[in-house]
């Protein structure tokens, strides 16, 4: 076993794995945080994104070692973050989630967009969003979420 320090949604953790034990596994089997989901194990769903420094991972192909003493972030920690909020209003108003099994990692990618393109064009909402599959097909759904909260965040912004 090695023991490794990570940080998850502001809370130092220590924990006994293996070093190249997947992030997703060491969320949902040792932490509890269930949010994030396993969808294909190969990177290739978006399922199981989370963010760590900031910044869009699949926790599903991150090993352990990879997040040790770094920051991750996942979909549990949004509804106290304000892009998170007004993201998952927007997901809400649109009636995104079918099934959702998907809409965790949906919602984490979206963030990141958020956060480094705050006013996406419809070409840069799709490549960011390529990779994350929805079954039910709630891609226009997707679309027109991240584009009202591109806008409810512009207002929110100093002119």
């Amino acid at each position: 076993m090695n023991t490794t320090n990570i940080h998850v949604n502001g809370q130092a953790h220590r924990v006994d794995v293996p070093a190249d034990t997947p992030l997703l596994w060491v969320l949902r089997d040792e932490l509890g945080m269930t949010g994030t989901k396993f969808g294909c194990g190969m990177a290739l769903c978006g399922a199981c994104v989370v963010h760590m420094d900031g910044e869009p991972v699949r926790a599903c192909v991150t090993p352990l070692s990879a997040a040790a003493d770094r920051s991750v972030t996942t979909i549990e920690a949004m509804a106290q973050d304000s892009v998170g909020q007004v993201v998952q209003q927007a997901w809400q108003a649109h009636n995104v989630a079918q099934c959702g099994y998907c809409q965790a990692g949906q919602i984490m990618s979206a963030i990141g967009l958020l956060r480094t393109t705050p006013s996406p064009t419809d070409q840069q909402i799709d490549d960011a969003m390529t990779g994350n599959i929805c079954r039910c097909g709630t891609y226009p759904r997707i679309r027109a979420a991240i584009r009202q909260a591109a806008a409810a965040l512009a207002q929110r912004r100093p002119a």
